[in-house]
């Protein structure tokens, strides 16, 4: 069997780090950062597809500041609506594979429910709306594609919530985190070897395997404030040094720390599309928290 040449932009980041790992095996990879793929600039993006001729795009780079898109519409529609459908019309054109990244903000985040893929799309911020615009036209394409939809990443390689939580518990002696929004931090790992399972798998059944839209997240659910009680008490297990305990933290409203773009209060993914199509066991959101806490501090 040829060796297929798999393209994954956003090399630098949380998942693309992850990816460029979980990938290996399966191919000949070439990683991309912003230093190589400008996706704000078409040209730069087609220059790039034609430079690597790949057979599978897999596209987790995205303009990721939810409150800074409130102020900048058009560089995170570029990012997340426009250049996906760039790469998704490469893919088309030349009978590549398209897998891109979407998130739980695509949602209105109400009501109590996990939400399923085939559930109506309400996206509340600048951020969402850019990221849903990307999906639609990633589906208009005509290519073949996968997007999978996440929430509340964290891993060991750039920045996220686990690891602002270590920082101000080093700073400071008391934290007030909300405690009124649930959802699942979902591991960049995770995502990854998932990832790297469903492209073993296209490999294999090209011509039936079940592309479309799934959710990808963790098992169970929490809370920003239960989260970050989670990452302190770890942190005290493995005796960092902080200025305070995880009973130091506060729990408040989402109304009492107002932030310019709205953020979902139910961010809970229903993942059994996935489960029962590719019969992917996804494990608690603890251990993957857990491990990333490990490779940062052991």
């Amino acid at each position: 069997m040829t060796m297929r040449r798999i393209l994954v932009t956003g090399a630098n980041g949380q998942v693309g780090f992850e990816l460029c790992r979980s990938l290996a095996p399966l191919g000949e990879v070439t990683a991309l950062t912003r230093h190589h793929m400008d996706l704000g600039n078409r040209a730069s993006i087609l220059a790039a597809l034609d430079r690597v001729k790949p057979d599978v795009i897999v596209n987790p780079a995205a303009y990721t500041a939810v409150d800074k898109a409130e102020s900048e519409p058009g560089i995170a529609r570029a990012v997340n609506g426009a250049a996906p459908g760039v790469m998704a019309g490469w893919a088309a054109t030349h009978g590549a594979s398209l897998i891109h990244y979407s998130t739980d903000y695509v949602f209105a985040g109400e009501g109590n429910d996990a939400y399923r893929e085939s559930d109506p799309t309400d996206p509340q911020s600048v951020y969402g709306l850019t990221k849903w615009e990307g999906e639609q036209a990633v589906r208009n394409s005509g290519c073949r594609n996968l997007i999978l939809r996440t929430s509340w990443v964290v891993g060991a390689h750039g920045g996220n919530f686990l690891k602002t939580i270590l920082r101000l518990a080093r700073e400071r002696e008391q934290l007030k985190i909300v405690a009124d929004q649930v959802g699942v931090p979902t591991s960049a790992a995770l995502i990854a070897d998932v990832t790297a399972h469903l492209v073993a798998r296209q490999g294999q059944q090209s011509d039936t395997f079940d592309y479309g839209t799934y959710h990808l997240a963790a098992g169970g659910e929490t809370t920003w404030f239960d989260y970050a009680r989670h990452v302190v008490a770890a942190a005290e297990r493995h005796g960092l040094p902080l200025k305070l305990k995880a009973d130091d933290i506060q729990p408040i409203t989402t109304n009492e720390y107002p932030l310019p773009a709205r953020r979902p209060a139910n961010s809970r993914l229903d993942c059994s599309k996935l489960t029962s199509a590719f019969g992917l066991h996804l494990p608690d959101w603890r251990h993957g928290v857990d491990h990333v806490f490990s490779e940062l501090h052991d």
